[in-house]
């Protein structure tokens, strides 16, 4: 799929914007803060209806404008999708051929887009729930049912924390909860270890193919309990082992939502090891593979990396490019370029947009 034009208003800092786009490799090019990253931020709103940058809808309407619209044209093999989002302080409402989108799993379906961002480098150094919030939304996008089995779970927790901070605790109440929680959780870490699995099966290629070395590259999961045919056993004894802390504490401290994975490069974790270089490859290489996961190619994601060039020397830099002239369209924000057999778009400080083919 891919995106063939964009219509902004009031969007960030542009009043109005109507860009026409080319499939394959796109380059938007400007100093900070002229306003390029707002242009695949607006892409990406519409894969799952939040931004990459900020929690909050108004952050993304321009000051003191009541309202902000992002349309696209997606083109997904012979389909056109025609899909518009308005956004207020109070409210986002999105349609396909005008017809509204009310669940964000329908929108994963319409847009599906991936994106590097500048903190993502970051990844393997961060807290653990930035990798399970790649891992969840990576798998919801690619099945629905992981996503409801996800609600359920969280909705499960919640009730749990809610018994546990109670001034008296209702014990068959809590262990009820718990026993349903352990039940959903079994399904959960199958879809991981197996979207995990998955991942593995490409991750040496990217590796290997942006460092220009062959690279032993792996995710290694760390579920809270082996998912084996002895896991309702063994859960139950880490919720049981865990219940004292747990009342003293009034939370929740084991479960999925706990979870973590590391990244191995030659045997060897990269967070630990691997230098700032090798770091932001290997976040790079895991944001893309979830591309080569889907089979049908008209259905692959289209590609945001923002900034992602700034800390890669010109090799590095050269072969990221070459891998990604595969994809079906991708976009790269930098404040420079020297690429070539690219479509470029240049933004100026003035919102003004001058596009060229190199």
């Amino acid at each position: 799929m891919f995106v063939q034009k964009l219509i902004l208003r009031n969007f960030r800092n542009y009043d109005y914007l109507d860009l026409e786009l080319d499939p394959k490799l796109n380059i938007i090019v400007g100093d900070n803060g002229a306003g390029k990253t707002n242009i695949v931020e607006a892409i990406q709103f519409l894969s799952l209806a939040r931004s990459f940058r900020t929690q909050e809808t108004t952050d993304l309407i321009k000051e003191k404008r009541q309202f902000a619209t992002i349309e696209a044209r997606v083109v997904e093999s012979t389909t056109h999708k025609d899909i518009v989002a308005i956004l207020t302080p109070t409210s986002k409402k999105i349609s396909c051929n005008n017809k509204q989108i009310k669940r964000i799993s329908e929108l994963a379906e319409l847009v599906n887009v991936i994106v590097f961002e500048p903190k993502d480098a970051l990844m393997f150094s961060d807290s653990p729930l930035v990798r399970r919030n790649f891992l969840d939304v990576n798998l919801s996008k690619k099945s629905s049912i992981y996503l409801s089995k996800l609600m359920i779970y969280e909705r499960l927790l919640k009730e749990r924390n809610k018994i546990l901070k109670l001034e008296k605790i209702d014990m068959v109440q809590l262990d009820v909860v718990t026993k349903r929680i352990i039940e959903v959780s079994e399904d959960i870490i199958r879809y991981r270890s197996l979207y995990i699995s998955e991942i593995n099966r490409v991750l040496s290629k990217i590796v290997s193919q942006i460092k220009g070395d062959e690279e032993k590259a792996s995710i290694e999961y760390h579920p809270f309990v082996k998912c084996d045919e002895h896991f309702v056993e063994n859960a139950t004894r880490a919720y049981e082992r865990a219940l004292e802390g747990d009342i003293k504490r009034k939370i929740t401290s084991v479960g999925i939502h706990r979870e973590d994975y590391t990244m191995m490069l030659s045997g060897k974790d990269v967070s630990a090891f691997g230098s700032q270089g090798e770091n932001r490859i290997a976040v790079i290489a895991l944001k893309l593979a979830p591309y080569f996961l889907i089979e049908e190619k008209e259905k692959r994601p289209i590609v945001v990396l923002d900034d992602v060039m700034s800390e890669l020397d010109n090799e590095h830099k050269n072969r990221l490019i070459a891998f990604v002239r595969k994809f079906e369209q991708v976009f790269i924000t930098s404040t420079s370029t020297n690429v070539k057999n690219a479509s470029i778009y240049e933004v100026d400080k003035n919102q003004k947009i001058t596009r060229r083919n190199s």
